[in-house]
């Protein structure tokens, strides 16, 4: 048991539970034991809460790869690394120690959160995944559960102004896992990543319930079929 986890969980999760409408299918492809690589879309800083709420409904607790500059603030550092979150040292020959750290998670049973885009979306289409995970999923023989998410951005996307109200609606799919063989090649692994993923998104976005809100715009609106591979090869 973790304290500072149940303590972040117990203060950041009744938000998301009491303030969100959410919609989510596929729960039972997430396994509610050993190893495993949670793979999302990444469109909203709102994200990882998302991620680490639904995955508590199969009793996992969730660790994130999460950039390296965000341990060095002066409070958030320490309680990431309380948690047990993997900093990533993005762009640095340094990023392979983060997926060490990964790699033990997951032997250990642990499940990890990774978005494999890197960072959110500007334009909220899926970008071109990183190769980390497919080689993450490769050496730990982890399987991969490739999820498409919409709806959060509605509240808080990068350089909007946050705009936190009841009753949005997040829409969550949840694909059949993956798996990645130490022989396959690893640019086409992480497209075949991304594909499930764009897969996800587009069924998020195909049953999103909702128009936009007076005065909202439809700035956050895209349609299901543009989710489309953007290829690492």
């Amino acid at each position: 048991m973790n304290l500072v986890f149940d303590g972040v969980r117990g203060v950041l999760y009744p938000p998301m539970h009491l303030g969100v409408s959410w919609s989510i299918d596929g729960l039972e492809h997430i396994p509610s034991e050993g190893g495993v690589i949670l793979a999302s879309n990444h469109t909203s800083y709102l994200d990882p809460l998302a991620l680490g709420y639904f995955a508590t409904k199969r009793g996992r607790r969730t660790r994130f790869l999460t950039k390296e500059e965000l341990f060095a603030k002066p409070v958030i550092g320490p309680l990431f690394a309380s948690i047990g979150h993997i900093p990533v040292k993005r762009g640095t020959a340094g990023a392979a120690n983060s997926l060490v750290e990964a790699e033990a998670a997951l032997r250990a049973g642990r499940c990890v959160a990774v978005f494999p885009e890197g960072t959110i979306s500007l334009d909220l289409e899926p970008m071109v995944g990183k190769t980390g995970t497919a080689r993450l999923a490769a050496a730990t023989g982890a399987p991969i559960v490739p999820i498409g998410m919409w709806g959060l951005h509605r509240i808080m996307f990068k350089g909007r102004k946050p705009r936190w109200r009841s009753g949005i609606a997040e829409v969550v799919k949840i694909g059949p896992p993956l798996t990645i063989a130490t022989e396959d090649d690893v640019a086409e692994a992480t497209d075949r990543i991304m594909t499930s993923i764009c897969e996800q998104v587009q069924r998020a976005r195909a049953a999103y319930p909702q128009e936009p809100a007076k005065g909202e715009g439809d700035w956050w609106i895209r349609a299901p079929e543009t989710a489309t591979l953007r290829s690492c090869r």
